[in-house]
């Protein structure tokens, strides 16, 4: 067994050597995990100034979108699957520890306001709960056990997708909630910087960004969390997008929550509808501030009443009932 071992670890030294990275994978740890490794870049890094400082990490910062590049593929099968579930009565639910779980509660709670939807629809678990979001529950993360409750609170069904985020792709809370979530039947995503580790063998589509090692070593909140938050950024307006919260480019269906948003809806209905601000506005009102039903009386010159059971008769569907 230890010459096994020794083997293992002689073999991901020399992998690391091949990349430029000294590995600094701890004895008894059988994933070669990249963003675990030193970065030679940054190895002088309390050496540098603070220019030199910010011009490195912005350097190592444009590898990010290339490796997001590189998942577009994935990325895109991940939405597939997620609009299939909402359009089935199913949820998107991340599950993420520390700063991936943060990322994740960012992102869901982001959904509401800008796409008019449930805070049910998109939600977010982050191991040690809501506590965990402002600041480190030590010890959270280890427990799949958590994990396992947490989904049975929100009653997970065999129709949800469960999204597993982590950086080091070993997280026992996120393994644990994607074995639950595949003994249920739910479809599970993994969101993960390292390709081969258990994570990734446990998701119907493994969603892999390759950033390289961080330049203050091991601190995936950088490279790592900065490639997450543009993976769900993507998954979510992408999948809001094909359920129709989108038309055109604009934000159809947000909700008017304070006084900059409501200004905003009368710039969006005026661009949307070619008309002027005032006659957007008055629209507006007319329409209890529902943007699709102001949009439809705008462009087919109807009252409001007409212009809701328009929406109705087709379904929802804005451009349907615009005949677009």
């Amino acid at each position: 067994m230890l010459a096994r071992h020794s083997r293992f670890s002689l073999c991901v030294a020399r992998i690391a050597a091949a990349h430029g990275y000294n590995s600094i994978v701890p004895s008894g740890t059988r994933e070669y995990r990249r963003s675990e490794l030193r970065n030679p870049a940054s190895k002088n890094l309390d050496r540098l100034s603070a220019l030199q400082i910010v011009r490195l990490m912005n350097q190592e910062d444009r590898k990010v979108a290339s490796a997001v590049g590189r998942a577009l593929p994935a990325i895109a099968r991940a939405v597939d699957l997620i609009v299939h579930a909402i359009r089935g009565g199913g949820r998107l639910i991340y599950v993420g520890a520390g700063s991936s779980g943060r990322i994740a509660v960012l992102d869901a709670a982001e959904c509401p306001p800008t796409f008019g939807t449930s805070p049910k629809l998109v939600q977010a678990l982050i191991a040690g709960g809501g506590p965990a979001i402002t600041r480190a529950v030590e010890g959270a993360e280890d427990s799949a056990a958590n994990a396992e409750r947490d989904l049975r609170k929100i009653k997970l069904t065999r129709k949800d997708v469960v999204a597993g985020i982590c950086a080091s792709g070993t997280t026992p809370y996120v393994l644990g909630a994607m074995r639950f979530a595949s003994k249920m039947g739910a479809a599970t995503i993994a969101i993960t910087v390292n390709r081969n580790t258990p994570v990734a063998r446990l998701a119907d589509i493994l969603i892999a960004t390759d950033v390289g090692p961080e330049i203050l070593t091991g601190s995936t909140r950088l490279k790592s969390g900065t490639s997450q938050k543009m993976v769900l950024n993507i998954l979510t307006t992408a999948a809001m997008t094909r359920l129709g919260h989108v038309y055109e480019n604009l934000m159809i269906d947000v909700k008017a929550s304070n006084r900059k948003v409501s200004q905003r809806m009368v710039r969006i209905l005026a661009d949307a509808s070619g008309k002027s601000l005032s006659a957007s506005a008055h629209a507006l009102r007319q329409s209890g501030h529902n943007l699709r039903i102001a949009l439809v009386m705008l462009k087919l010159r109807l009252n409001a009443a007409d212009a809701a059971r328009k929406l109705r008769d087709a379904k929802g569907h804005l451009r349907a009932a615009l005949s677009e």
